[in-house]
């Protein structure tokens, strides 16, 4: 199953699942998406399950807005699934 990027309200914040055929798979994203998420100094929340993530984008603390940071990570994290 597919899912794409939504923007949610209330908090307002950028939502995705990821899924994944076994363990093995979501464990090496997980593990690359914390690089990422260290380069770009923005740590969003993940919960996740044997062959799924949920991944939570907040905004921006000061702006309270979705900025290129949010988004750009946004991107980075689906390039994982293509590398």
């Amino acid at each position: 199953m597919e899912h794409e990027w939504r923007e949610r309200t209330r908090p307002l914040r950028l939502e995705r699942r990821y899924e994944f055929q076994d363990y093995e798979s979501l464990r090496d994203f997980l593990d690359r998406a914390a690089e990422v998420s260290e380069q770009e100094g923005l740590y969003p929340d993940m919960g996740f399950g044997r062959d799924y993530v949920n991944v939570t984008i907040h905004t921006d603390e000061d702006t309270n807005e979705l900025g290129e940071q949010q988004h750009r990570l946004a991107s980075q994290l689906d390039a994982l699934l293509n590398s």
